[in-house]
């Protein structure tokens, strides 16, 4: 393989933003999405109910459907995406060496936009209760049935954490939102909304201390930080809004960082410290990390970086055929079926009446993924299940479940949290993988059932 003009490292507003203008500029980039280091990708947006504040959308958006459209504008102009985890990046030398999916890319410029992480409380109790009751995705985990009907708590005092407060309202019997000071950071909009939701008790000047309870979450402890007493509150989930870490580990002793380990760049500019290297997005981005801003970032590294490859003759453009690309249309979504639409030699199918039919009646391997239809890693994995499904040629099924059209069955599979995947071959539960899994950990689980040899 050449050496490629541009490599963009992570994906959200930030990285499509930057494909969009690299592609439109015939530099043929290439994408590097990021699969679980570090977030999925589409990055915080992927975990964001609606998004009522990105210009376009008078009516607000889904984050997962966001995403959507801006991965799918930047393939249509021409990026390369490998749905991937860059495993290392070498910036000791031009060309500059990046390692995704075993294989390494050489490339004259790098965008880097890999985001950042949700930050952990810590507790003492926290392993012992995570995916049982605490959560960092009240998006993706917040319809599960061990929530409905339940007190459950947000901690954090942001735009985020107001978010899910009100999100959550949907679901638990009441809502606590746990804020270490006496006000919140949140807008004023997302602010006011939740002092005006008499479905959500804000806790003031209070601190996570621990969790309790038996096999699943009861009770969580607070911390008066006035009065440093303790008090326990009764709670059957506790859902993290906490602040990011970013996601620099990579290029750590590389690239200048600072203090808090962001990527340092010129004033009001995407350079780093290394010629050709450019950041893009919340990696940068300790004070605002907004999807516009992350998007408007993005736009400028890609003209950052086309600029400079141009000024040093290094760029090797591509001619698209034809000139217009084909216009991508709106997502076709997978129909519930029935009676009279289920196809009993389908790959892919949704909702109960196909689970009940391949169950009982398919010899194959049958893939069940639990999902939520705001629940972003569900959105990241289920393409993946489908290439696995595609490339073993038939000899395994897939069918989607929505636990929020089934909520019966979601609670009989005993799912705490989306994704969920269960493996079932003869009736019989074989899995059950819980968050997102790297395509090739289905793959080799369906090969071990139908006698592939490893």
């Amino acid at each position: 393989m050449g050496v490629e003009n541009l490599v963009i490292v992570g994906s959200g507003p930030a990285g499509y933003t930057a494909a969009i203008y690299a592609a439109r500029a015939n530099l043929n980039p290439l994408l590097i999405t990021g699969f679980q280091d570090g977030g999925i990708p589409g990055g915080q947006l992927m975990t964001t109910t609606h998004v009522e504040n990105f210009p376009g959308f008078p009516d607000g958006i889904l984050g997962p459907d966001l995403m959507d459209r801006m991965k799918a504008q930047a393939v249509r102009w021409g990026t390369r995406l490998i749905e991937a985890d860059a495993e290392a990046i070498d910036l000791c030398q031009r060309p500059y060496r990046i390692t995704a999916e075993g294989q390494v890319f050489e490339t004259q410029s790098v965008i880097l936009a890999t985001g950042a992480s949700a930050n952990r409380l810590g507790l003492p109790s926290e392993e012992r209760f995570w995916s049982r009751g605490i959560s960092a995705c009240a998006i993706c985990d917040g319809a599960t049935p061990q929530f409905r009907n339940e007190p459950v708590a947000v901690v954090g005092g942001g735009d985020s954490a107001c978010e899910e407060a009100v999100y959550l309202t949907k679901y638990g019997s009441h809502v606590h939102l746990i804020v270490r000071g006496d006000r919140l950071r949140a807008s004023a909009a997302m602010a006011d909304r939740v002092l005006a939701n008499p479905a959500i008790t804000v806790h003031w000047n209070r601190q996570v201390a621990d969790a309790q309870g038996n096999d699943w979450l009861d009770a969580i402890l607070l911390r008066d930080g006035d009065a440093g007493a303790n008090e326990e509150l009764a709670v059957k989930g506790l859902f993290y809004a906490i602040g990011h870490t970013p996601n620099t580990r990579l290029v750590a002793g590389q690239l200048e960082l600072d203090a808090k380990g962001y990527l340092v760049t010129l004033p009001g500019r995407p350079e780093t410290s290394k010629e050709g290297v450019y950041a893009a997005g919340d990696v940068a981005d300790a004070e605002w990390r907004q999807g516009i801003t992350a998007a408007g970032s993005g736009c400028q590294a890609a003209l950052a970086a086309e600029r400079w490859l141009s000024h040093h003759q290094l760029a090797v453009t591509v001619s698209r055929e034809p000139v217009d690309p084909q216009e991508v249309g709106e997502p076709i979504r997978t129909a519930v079926s029935d009676e009279v639409n289920f196809d009993a030699n389908a790959l892919w199918q949704k909702g109960s009446y196909a689970l009940r039919k391949l169950y009982h009646d398919s010899n194959k391997p049958l893939l069940v993924v639990y999902t939520s239809p705001t629940c972003g890693p569900c959105h990241v994995l289920k393409p993946q299940l489908k290439r696995v499904l595609d490339e073993l040629g038939g000899a395994a099924q897939g069918v989607e479940i929505d636990i929020e059209a089934d909520q019966e069955i979601a609670l009989q599979a005993g799912v705490t949290g989306t994704p969920t995947v269960q493996l079932f071959f003869n009736k019989e539960l074989k899995e059950t993988f819980r968050g997102v899994k790297p395509r090739s950990t289905f793959k080799a689980a369906i090969e071990s059932l139908i006698g592939v040899p490893a």
